[in-house]
């Protein structure tokens, strides 16, 4: 089976990282939601990809300046469609409580800079919710990894790349992940750490295939899943 992956949700129907983006991700077929979390100056992890509010909200500066309070405020719905004026950025505990009812696993990128104590709110979350099974908690900085193992060694882990490297194999068992997830490129032109993953243990999702074309020699190369903003377009595919 190949996980149809909801990169932020479904972008091209709603704001990515918001609730109707989850939504629509959950009824176009998704099996796995991935979304980005970061935390507020007063600690609350908030669902949102880049480090200020500036380019999804109607507001500026930096996520870990801002209380929660403060992000409340925003607008997170107009820059994509006046359909989704005065829409919010998603806590994580709102994200959580709408993705629990369905079956998706939830993949959950963890942005740096993140401390030790905003890790364990985030773990935290999904225990509440006794989500920890249906998570994988995954970063670029191996550092956030670390600390992932560190507050809840139960709990699965993946690597995000920007490219295989020498280390890459090597990281990957270090750090005690079952995703390794690096670009569409390195998955099409790099067999043999693919290989070498697959040889311990390490599953492969390429970020961010939204090229209908490139989706059968990804499947080939040996992705288990495909992280894409056409979430109906890729369980269609899938399903024919």
């Amino acid at each position: 089976m190949t996980h149809v992956v909801a990169h932020r949700g479904y972008p091209t129907v709603a704001p990515e990282n918001t609730l109707p983006a989850f939504a629509a991700a959950l009824r176009a077929g998704a099996t796995i939601v991935e979304f980005d979390v970061r935390c507020t100056r007063d600690g609350v992890p908030v669902v949102i990809h880049d480090r200020t509010v500036n380019r999804t909200t109607n507001g500026s500066g930096r996520v870990w300046d801002l209380t929660a309070d403060q992000i409340a405020g925003l607008d997170a719905g107009s820059w994509f469609g006046p359909g989704f004026t005065g829409l919010r950025v998603p806590t994580l505990a709102e994200t959580l409580d709408l993705l629990a009812p369905s079956a998706a696993e939830l993949l959950v990128e963890i942005k740096p800079p993140a401390t030790l104590d905003e890790v364990k709110s985030v773990v935290a979350a999904l225990a509440e919710r006794d989500l920890l099974d249906r998570a994988v908690l995954q970063s670029f900085d191996a550092d956030v990894v670390r600390k992932v193992r560190d507050v809840a060694p139960e709990v699965r882990r993946g690597l995000l790349l920007f490219r295989f490297d020498a280390e890459t194999v090597e990281l990957s068992r270090e750090l005690g992940v079952v995703y390794c997830n690096p670009s569409v490129d390195d998955v099409l032109h790099g067999p043999e750490t693919m290989a070498a993953l697959a040889a311990a243990g390490v599953a492969v999702m390429p970020w961010t295939p939204n090229d209908m074309a490139q989706w059968r020699p990804l499947v080939d190369a040996g992705a288990a899943g495909l992280i894409t903003d056409l979430v109906g377009e890729l369980t269609g595919w899938l399903n024919a």
